[in-house]
């Protein structure tokens, strides 16, 4: 036998050697599934046995207990924690109390832009689970209004859509309209 194929010999035996765990509804195999989620153990005698548990477990830690800032819902203090979506700041004395800082609070009030579609809300800076940042109406779930890029609030000197966005582009940064039917770009500096 080759090294490769010697390797792979072990590789195959070291994989048969594996212990499994074992569902502890019915005693089956426990295997992994995929979801649009992503992966996790189910157990092999679905649809029999319905037994799931996910790979990751996101359990929140707490990296700073903030002594001097106490709760305002129970006198408990703050902690800085880190869970599924990021860090963030709320009560110690958690699960009694389910106090979270609003982050919205850190927003300065005087960028956000008003949405151009329903003319109520404002585009507020988001974050996805991700990390990915994205600017939204903040009257959802009644306007589902959102961007990819920073709005600024400046019409579109060829369609006459109230916003366009920041974007940096090889040549430059440049204003877009948001308009997938109009797409006009021009250099960030110039004004109408």
């Amino acid at each position: 036998m080759s090294k490769i194929d010697h390797s792979l010999f072990n590789a195959n035996q070291h994989a048969l050697e594996k212990e499994y765990e074992v569902c502890p509804q019915c005693g089956c195999e426990l295997v992994m599934r995929h979801s649009k989620n992503g992966p996790f153990l189910g157990c092999a005698a679905y649809p029999k046995c319905d037994f799931i548990r996910p790979l990751h477990q996101h359990d929140t830690a707490v990296l700073k207990v903030l002594d001097d800032s106490p709760c305002p819902e129970c006198d408990s203090p703050l902690a800085v924690k880190n869970g599924r979506f990021g860090m963030f700041i709320g009560c110690t004395n958690f699960p009694q109390c389910h106090y979270i800082a609003d982050q919205k609070q850190q927003q300065p009030e005087q960028n956000l832009v008003t949405c151009p579609k329903c003319h109520d809300g404002r585009l507020t800076k988001r974050s996805n689970k991700y990390g990915k940042t994205f600017y939204s109406c903040d009257a959802y779930p009644k306007c589902k209004y959102s961007l990819n890029y920073e709005p600024v609030a400046h019409a579109c000197p060829q369609c006459d859509w109230p916003v366009m966005v920041k974007r940096n582009l090889a040549g430059g940064p440049v204003l877009q309209c948001p308009q997938k039917s109009c797409g006009h770009k021009q250099a960030e500096n110039v004004e109408s």
